[in-house]
């Protein structure tokens, strides 16, 4: 017995509407992906990264997690990052975070919250980092919203010193890598002026106050 039929419904829906517009999309889709951006975001439902920028399935390789997390020991986000730039070639990697994000809320407060707790501590670092300037701001909102923006910078960096990156660059590969937040209350993106194309650059990317 099928479930969720309305989902199904919404599929055939979905399909149809592509293939009117263009007959050929899904036999072209099928024969090889060519994105030129790698999008690594939040797990949030309300931050979908093909339909923020308007793209189509196929034009954006996309890692979510809990607060777009990079961490150096996270095998999946690493194996992401490394076939998005040693086998597709994308030429973009965009960390997206976004403003009133969970992750972002929890981690700044005094509770426990279970396993999730182990993975908050990235989060919590980045608070740890930039203390001083969090806590001299005036309101909760405010402080939390710092936070999910440091914590995009924070992540850029930590894909700026992945090996992967590393090398593409010294490779001479053509990469950037942005720093960019959505905010879901307007759907409209910042970018946080936060970019890397080079070795050069990797120095003030440290650690970025």
């Amino acid at each position: 017995m099928q479930t969720l039929k309305h989902l199904f419904a919404n599929n055939r829906a979905w399909a149809t509407a592509i293939k009117d517009r263009d007959p050929d999309f899904f036999k072209k889709l099928a024969d090889q992906q060519r994105p030129e951006y790698l999008w690594i975001g939040c797990a949030d439902s309300r931050v979908p990264a093909n339909e923020i920028v308007n793209m189509l399935p196929g034009e954006i390789f996309v890692h979510r997690n809990i607060a777009n997390v990079v961490v150096h020991t996270d095998l999946n986000c690493l194996s992401v990052i490394q076939y998005a730039v040693e086998v597709l070639k994308v030429r973009h990697i965009i960390v997206c975070g976004h403003y009133n994000c969970g992750g972002i809320n929890a981690a700044l407060e005094n509770s426990e919250h279970g396993l999730i707790d182990n993975w908050l501590r990235h989060i919590k670092d980045v608070y740890r980092f930039h203390q001083q300037e969090i806590d001299a701001l005036a309101g909760e909102e405010e402080k939390r919203d710092r936070l999910c923006e440091l914590n995009v910078i924070e992540q850029v960096a930590n894909v700026c010193h992945s090996t992967i990156v590393q090398n593409a660059w010294k490779d001479g590969q053509e990469l950037s890598v942005h720093g960019w937040i959505y905010r879901v209350n307007d759907g409209i993106l910042k970018d946080l002026d936060v970019c890397a194309t080079g070795l050069g650059e990797l120095p003030k990317y440290q650690r970025i106050v």
